[in-house]
């Protein structure tokens, strides 16, 4: 065994057993969902932080650096934008809410606001999408340690999965706070440390532009190159400002304040880490010009760019952000189910410890489901796609017409999730990636808001109308 991989082996048996430790106190279902409602700023920056930089954040940002230049940093900068609004705008009313009502979940508010339907139909939607992008953080778990450590992809896959779901089904939200803390600090580090020694073994910045490749126009731009733009924004922003994972830990704040401070601060924190891997990709193409996988940028980096011992560093970083991102994934899965859907639907008068049994078993399941379709699924960013233009087309528009919009009820609420859910899908199918300016999931969005918006009308109208005369 490779000093490498024994070193990621102990990082990962000292998170689940700190997630253990931690995890023999939650004995409530308000502590594993919403962590007795005690993040105070700096935990809940670092939860919200560590899920928000994944697989998509650095494996897959950096194959978007090697492929289409600077402007992949628009792959995470949206997200740090979605996140910027959800810290002054939507969460804080979103968190009052939820004490006032003692909500656990996105699904919580949106039966309080909408009713039960509305509740059960984004559930489904949830639990099909999020397996998705559960699997990309597998997949980009497993291609780094395979490329560093010559681990095979079922076995990496495995590896990250076991270590997610054991720490997050000890102690949920809590635990994963905690856990998210110390991961962040090595990712931040490794990330911190990688960049300037890998740009020196390169020959510099220099070196980097001379390797540019002469047929991408703009590689060296900000706007867009390739296929990597501030188009990502329509794709990004939507499903960071309404994501249940993150709103989820949201409810978790001890006080709005928290909310403002340690969401807002988590989106400064990203918007600058964006740079960071776009900039590792395109350094990987003075080591390797020819890479048939861009998404292999990262590991290149690793394991040719750096000496051994920083390189392991630069592993337990990414392992750090795969593994943190994964668990987010998995707290949307067993909340969902147990909250949505078990205690909603089908046992309403289950008592709290039926109802944790049930999150705990489903993070399992979860874990489980999440591996088997990573073995299966090919890219990363193609996975991540999938749940992000899900979430956004299904969630956007009812959440933030909910919030402003007295008078919209489950008609309005429906017709939207239905409307953009089905434009999207239809495109994607029919394949259809631009339809004029927009891209498929633009439009999906714009299709909810038209619909909620017509349904909106319709019911007003019937409202004015007198009845038929005899």
């Amino acid at each position: 065994m490779s000093p490498t991989l024994l070193l990621l082996l102990v990082y990962s048996i000292g998170l689940s057993l700190l997630g253990v430790w931690i995890g023999h106190r939650v004995k409530s279902t308000g502590a594993f969902f919403v962590a007795r409602r005690s993040l105070g700023p700096v935990l809940l920056f670092a939860t919200i932080l560590a899920a928000n930089i994944g697989a998509g954040s650095t494996v897959g940002a950096a194959g978007l650096g090697y492929r289409d230049g600077l402007s992949g940093w628009w792959w995470v900068g949206s997200a740090a934008i979605g996140t910027l609004l959800l810290a002054f705008w939507v969460g804080p009313k979103l968190w009052r809410v939820a004490v006032e009502r003692d909500l656990y979940t996105v699904g919580d508010w949106l039966e309080h606001r909408y009713g039960s339907a509305v509740r059960a139909t984004v559930a489904i939607l949830l639990w099909l999408g999020t397996l998705a992008i559960l699997a990309g953080q597998l997949i980009a778990v497993a291609w780094v340690l395979n490329a560093v450590a010559g681990v095979p992809k079922v076995a990496g896959c495995l590896i990250g999965g076991a270590v997610m779901t054991v720490y997050f089904t000890a102690g949920g939200l809590l635990t994963s706070a905690w856990v998210n803390l110390v991961e962040l600090a090595v990712l931040l580090v490794g990330f911190a440390v990688a960049v300037p020694l890998v740009l020196s073994g390169a020959g510099g910045w220099g070196a980097v532009v001379a390797a540019a490749p002469a047929s991408a126009e703009g590689y060296l731009g900000f706007w867009g190159s390739g296929g990597s733009s501030w188009t990502y924004v329509a794709l990004l922003v939507p499903a960071f400002i309404v994501s249940p994972g993150l709103i989820q830990k949201v409810y978790g704040a001890r006080d709005e304040r928290s909310v403002r401070l340690g969401v807002g601060l988590s989106a400064l924190a990203l918007a600058l880490f964006a740079f960071m891997p776009p900039l590792l990709g395109m350094m990987a193409r003075v080591y390797e010009p020819s890479l048939a996988n861009p998404e292999l940028a990262l590991p290149v980096v690793l394991t040719v760019g750096l000496p051994p011992a920083i390189g392991a560093l630069g592993l337990a970083a990414v392992f750090s952000a795969e593994v943190s991102s994964a668990d987010a994934i998995l707290f949307m899965l067993a909340t969902s189910l147990s909250e949505d859907l078990y205690r909603r639907f089908l046992r309403p008068g289950a008592t709290d410890r039926q109802v944790l049994l049930v999150a705990r078993a489903a993070a399992v399941a979860g874990g489980m489901l999440g591996v088997g379709l990573a073995i299966l699924l090919p890219s990363v960013i193609g996975s991540l796609s999938v749940f992000y233009s899900l979430l956004g087309v299904s969630l956007l528009v009812p959440v933030i017409a909910g919030l402003h919009v007295r008078t919209a009820g489950v008609p309005e609420a429906l017709a939207a999730i239905g409307g953009g859910v089905a434009v999207s899908v239809a495109l994607r199918l029919w394949g259809v990636e631009t339809a004029g300016t927009l891209n498929a999931y633009t439009w999906g969005l714009v299709a909810s808001a038209l619909a909620f918006t017509l349904a909106l009308a319709v019911r007003k109208r019937r409202r004015r109308s007198p009845p038929f005369p005899c």
